[in-house]
């Protein structure tokens, strides 16, 4: 990876910032630009480029979930928190992870290789071209030009600006959102479960209150804001 990774953490116990300070300093590609321990200090900030954010969520004034809210241009966010009930939450708000405390070593290390491969990702997506034909588009990834039918995509998971293409064989990344992908007429047969993933209302076959199952056995969350556009599937 190429990618010099920009970080920015917060976290209202200085022991814990040492910490993280500490586990982060392990990996070349993460430079810590600023630590804070509230998110009051750390707004000015986001006039400047970040890619990281790592944040409490229980913090005085401004919590962590407020924070993210206001740092959504920071593509990666991880919280580590003293709060294991708010994980469902955070993960409705664009999170690579959410460690309770207290962590361990491996723990966030299975982490950060989420925020490499995130990273990775980004980078080899080069550009979402154009719609070939009926039902295929094309996609340029890291030089290469693939066509992907639409009916083999399983799902669509959002990473920020950029949305994965999953098929059954491969997946694919394309450098649109996946609100702006779902507003193109060839995704119609599309239905959005979660702030992260959208699928082919074909390929559903079965739901529970919190998941859907897909062809292949996939399981994927419904969030709790798109609950109501699922109601047709209710026996």
């Amino acid at each position: 990876m190429n990618s010099h990774i920009k970080c920015m953490i917060i976290d209202n116990d200085e022991l814990d910032r040492l910490v993280l300070q500490h586990h982060i300093r392990q990996y070349d590609h993460i430079e810590i630009i600023a630590s804070f321990n509230s998110a009051e200090k750390a707004v000015p900030y986001l006039e400047f480029p970040m890619d990281l954010l790592i944040c409490e969520t229980n913090l005085q004034g401004i919590n962590g979930l407020e924070f993210r809210k206001l740092a959504h241009k920071i593509p990666a966010c991880i919280f580590i928190s003293s709060q294991p009930e708010l994980a469902a939450e955070a993960f409705e708000i664009e999170v690579l992870d959410f460690i309770t405390k207290p962590f361990k070593t491996e723990r966030f290390q299975h982490s950060m290789e989420k925020v490499f491969s995130f990273f990775e990702m980004k980078e080899k997506c080069e550009c979402f071209d154009a719609l070939l034909g009926e039902n295929c588009i094309k996609i340029k990834e890291n030089g290469n030009i693939s066509q992907v039918r639409l009916t083999d995509i399983l799902y669509l998971e959002a990473l920020k600006d950029y949305t994965r293409l999953v098929t059954h064989e491969k997946k694919h990344c394309v450098l649109d959102s996946l609100g702006n992908l779902l507003h193109k007429s060839f995704f119609d047969s599309f239905i959005r479960i979660h702030r992260s993933y959208a699928v082919p209302r074909h390929f559903i076959r079965g739901k529970s209150s919190n998941e859907i199952e897909l062809i292949h056995q996939i399981r994927l969350p419904i969030g709790r804001t798109y609950k109501e556009s699922l109601s047709f599937l209710n026996p």
